[in-house]
């Protein structure tokens, strides 16, 4: 039972659960997406390639709580494709080195309990490049040779590409990973080209410098992304009712970043290209644009929705999904029925309450708990949200009367309090693992005071 919740007004949401169609043929039940959220609860082994990303029962029990909760399409946490260029530890992963029937098994067992409740299930295929944790690999893959200078992330300095390992190393890896899904019944994959990601590297005149046909011109530096693209639906036709979708950027605030006028011309090539799905968010390590840029965007409680406006034309036949910041009923039906956005992502308001959907929808509630933590804080809410989905991984569904029991009520001053002195440690052992290069994933024991 939620303590409290933020501050909003009734309305009718009726119009979050009426159906959106995709291109392809596939329909959701509601307007409600469930986001990416890195888990770090699957496998990992510091040498053997082989032992790292199969999902473990504890990510399996995480995935049954969000599959009851009401969602239209349910994205995964980043899957890589490669598994010396990971986001974390403890990823999840699909690539020719980890290949094995258990695997399948896992992945399936994981997409079956997600489409509990009716949700299209949706890989978020990914590739860190130069974002790659330095205790996953020293030297990992980019398009071009810029490290990344982050307080969030220490990552070592990025090998380039080579032009003839593209297809191979980029590629063949996505469109391999994305059949692999195929067969163990997701509905679909979303490229990640969003956040500081490879893809994203390759798209954001920042970190691409090449001189190549991979570089320059913004064509060129989408080429990658639309090759993927002709790649999978060579392998899987639209006809089959398989959703190709992608994560960009709608706007990177730093310098020499990628424009909104930029992301705008992107989307268009990926509404030409014949994508399912665009959902917009923004910024990446070096400078988190989630962190509340403009009062603006803070008042209107969805951080990117002013841009998507801009952006909102150039759709035709492609959804828009737009993530972060939604945390009421009210400001979610206005951007619906304002024609913002399609359809509404959400993420760490859902590791504290993993069926918000459902009960918005039956109108049980109007808003998200009101946590009492410093949203503007990027660390203390990725922790929290580690600890929640930590305390979700437990136990199934079936052994609990409610989806949300045993999770941590930060609407509560009290757990509030108690858990920034508990953050306050456990980012030191963070911080010592990282210089002790040690992998930092897994379930984090939290003992909530209620």
């Amino acid at each position: 039972m939620v303590y409290e919740r933020i501050a909003a007004k009734v309305v009718d949401t009726s119009i979050l659960g009426t159906k959106l169609a995709f291109r392809c043929g596939r329909t959701a039940n509601n307007r409600f997406l469930k986001a990416a959220l890195s888990e770090k609860l699957s496998t990992y082994d510091a040498t053997d390639l082989s032992k790292r990303g199969t999902p473990t029962p504890e990510l399996i029990n995480v995935y049954d709580k969000w599959g009851r909760g009401g969602y239209g399409v349910i994205l995964t946490g980043n899957v890589m494709v490669d598994p010396r260029n990971l986001e974390n530890a403890g990823n999840p992963i699909i690539c020719k080195e980890n290949e094995s029937s258990h695997l399948r098994k896992a992945f399936s067992e994981m997409a079956r309990v997600s489409k509990q409740d009716g949700a299209l299930v949706v890989a978020q295929l990914s590739h860190a490049g130069r974002q790659t944790p330095l205790v996953v690999n020293e030297h990992p893959y980019s398009c071009s040779d810029e490290q990344l200078e982050s307080v969030f992330v220490k990552s070592g300095k990025p090998v380039p590409l080579q032009l003839d390992q593209i297809k191979p190393e980029v590629i063949d890896r996505f469109i391999s990973a994305a059949k692999f899904a195929y067969d163990t019944g997701f509905d679909g994959v979303q490229l990640h080209a969003a956040h500081g990601y490879l893809l994203s590297q390759f798209m954001s005149p920042t970190t691409n410098k090449r001189n190549d046909r991979y570089g320059g011109s913004l064509e060129n530096r989408f080429r990658v992304i639309k090759e993927i693209f002709e790649g999978i639906r060579n392998e899987i036709p639209a006809s089959t009712g398989f959703i190709v979708g992608i994560k960009t950027n709608s706007v990177e605030f730093q310098k020499e970043g990628l424009t909104t006028d930029d992301a705008k011309s992107a989307c268009a090539m990926m509404e030409q290209c014949g994508f399912d799905f665009v959902e917009l968010s923004g910024g990446n390590l070096a400078r988190m644009a989630w962190a509340h840029e403009r009062e603006s965007t803070r008042k209107r409680e969805a951080y990117f929705i002013e841009l998507a406006e801009k952006i909102r034309p150039v759709f035709k036949d492609t959804v828009l999904y737009v993530t972060g910041g939604f945390r009421t009923a009210p400001a979610m039906v206005d951007a619906i029925k304002g024609n913002a956005t399609d359809g509404i992502g959400l993420g760490r308001p859902i590791t504290a309450e993993p069926d918000l959907p459902l009960k918005i929808l039956a109108q049980k509630c109007m808003a998200a708990p009101d946590t009492k933590l410093d949203q503007d804080d990027f660390i203390i809410t990725y922790l929290l949200c580690i600890v929640q989905m930590g305390q979700m991984a437990k136990k199934p569904a079936s052994a609990l009367k409610s989806v949300c029991d045993g999770i941590a009520d930060l609407s509560r001053v009290e757990e509030a309090e108690n858990f920034i002195k508990y953050a306050a440690g456990l980012q030191k052992e963070v911080e010592k693992l990282t210089v002790e290069r040690k992998p930092f994933y897994g379930i984090v024991p939290y003992t909530n005071l209620f």
